[in-house]
Order: C-alpha cells, then structure tokens, then sequence
C-alpha cells in the first residue's frame, strides 16, 4: 500500500511512518522544505495541492496541526490552531478528491476535545459536540474533510485522546515531575481522562486504513479511562515515587492561561467503534501504557 502523511514529523507522525514502512508500505512524506528524497512531496497548505504529485496513492493520513498545548491560548495562538489544521485539511482533501483512482481512505486526526466537559458521562462518538473553543475547533477540523467524502473517499476523524509518551505531548511532561517526586492530582483530581499508548495509537490508525466498513468519528482512546486521582496513583507507583503536590485550579489557569482549563475537563471517552470494529489494545490499562512509555 502507498500510504500519503501529513504531519509525519510530529510525535504521532513520526512513529506511524516507522510503522507503515516496517510494514512493508510505501510512504510518501507531505514536507514544506526542500524534499530530501523521492519519499517527500512539498506543499503549502496554504496553496492548491497538485494531485499529480499524488498519483498512486492508495490512502492517506492526515496529523498536521500545532501543538495544542506547546503555547498560552493567546488569541494569537488560537488562530494558529486553526490555520494550522483547517485549512491544510481542506487542501489535501480536495487533492485527494481530485485523483483518479481516488484513495480508498483518508484517516483525518481530530480529537476528544471535540465532545467538551462530559462530567461522569461515558462518551462514545455518537455524543454531542460540546461548546468551548476546542471542541469548535474539532467541529471545524473534521468538516474541512468535506470535498474527500463527496467524492466517495472513505473518511475517519481519528478523535485521539491522551497519548501516553515520553518523547511528547503532555504526558512527557509528567514523567519528570513525577520522577522527581514533585506530581500530584490536578485540582480535584475527580475529572476523567482517556489515555492511549502510543503502541495502541499508531496500530489503531493502521487498523483503520483498511477497515472498509468504518468511517466517520472514532475515538482513540483506551478502553480504561479513568480518574486524574487514578493516573496519579499509578504513576506514583510505576516510579516509585511519592505524589505529594497536588496543583490547584486557580494555579493552573495562573501558568497556562486559557490551556489549564484543559487538565481539569472531564473526558470519559470509550473507544466503542474501534473495538467493535474487531480491534484489540496492546496497552487496555493506564498502568500497562505508562510502563509501555518507560520502556520505549
């Protein structure tokens, strides 16, 4: 298979394209530099992308965005959020609906910010999209797939939750300040999150590339989702590490602005579709990613 990635350098990026070339997969790279090789195609997503350099491709992947907690939400930074992920979506996808053979599918990554504050309510993706600023950005990202769907691609918004990793996101944060023995519950500590390993992660969007029954919203979460108190014990006991210096509410949206709010939403996200599609988690438990973390 010749699989097309968007986003290929980012922590997700990065580890699916080893996957899908140990695979045996062909990959080729959307980079906005100088291409270094025959694997790369250039492109400016904020220009028209030429579905010639696309020829051949059987699927493609699209992570591109920046990181959504690497700045404050300044409204500066907001709008990079944006722009970052709505209007590449829409140009690639409208590549891609432009080929001849058409791909058979086109994995778009969105994420559970997508369904808001969910208190203790399990969430599964036929939940409503909630109203802040992260969900209308999901709403966005997802809808700009729209010229791929029409033209009879098979979309999946890849609705990802926690990625347990130490190379990045917001779980490689933790795991110094745990090992240092300085964490802690975040406010509360009641609110639910739902992590995934990054093993589980990458091996679930391989599994959706060619699971021709399923489109639309999946959430790619762990089929174990629980509370911040929960995750902090765990990780206290996977390092050995007493967890003694819990961050209150007011602290969090002192440093991180308009972001830490994002540590204290409660996401109760079940993976229904993934696994009734017939996948199975390498990591299903919260302890199992994060001693999967440490090892990688």
């Amino acid at each position: 298979m010749k699989v097309v990635v968007a986003g290929s350098s980012g922590l997700v990026g990065t580890a699916l394209v080893a996957a899908l070339r140990a695979d045996g997969n062909d990959v080729l790279r959307l980079v906005r530099r100088e291409p270094s090789g025959p694997d790369e195609l250039r492109w400016d997503p904020e220009q028209p992308l030429d579905p010639a350099g696309l020829s051949g491709v059987d699927a493609a992947v699209n992570l591109a965005g920046a990181g959504v907690g690497d700045h404050r939400w300044t409204e500066s930074y907001k709008r990079t959020l944006i722009d970052s992920r709505v209007r590449p979506t829409h140009v690639l996808a409208t590549a891609l609906a432009a080929l001849d053979p058409r791909p058979s599918a086109l994995i778009n990554a969105s994420a559970i910010g997508y369904y808001g504050e969910g208190g203790d309510a399990e969430l599964d993706e036929n939940s409503p999209a909630g109203d802040d600023f992260l969900a209308g950005l999901c709403q966005r990202w997802e809808a700009a797939t729209a010229p791929a769907e029409a033209a009879g691609i098979r979309v999946v918004h890849a609705r990802t939750g926690l990625v347990v990793s130490r190379h990045g996101g917001a779980w490689a944060r933790m795991f110094p300040i745990f090992r240092f023995g300085l964490g802690g519950r975040l406010g509360s500590g009641k609110q639910w999150w739902s992590p995934i390993s990054m093993t589980d992660e990458v091996r679930a969007i391989q599994f959706l590339l060619t699971a021709d029954g399923v489109s639309g919203a999946v959430n790619l979460t762990g089929p174990e989702p629980m509370t911040n108190a929960g995750v902090t014990t765990v990780m206290s006991q996977v390092l050995n590490r007493p967890a003694l210096f819990p961050a209150p509410r007011f602290g969090l949206r002192l440093v991180l602005g308009e972001f830490g709010s994002e540590p204290l939403r409660s996401q109760r996200v079940l993976p229904r579709k993934l696994t009734a599609a017939g996948f199975t988690f390498t990591h299903p438990s919260v302890e199992s990613a994060v001693r999967a973390a440490l090892a990688d």
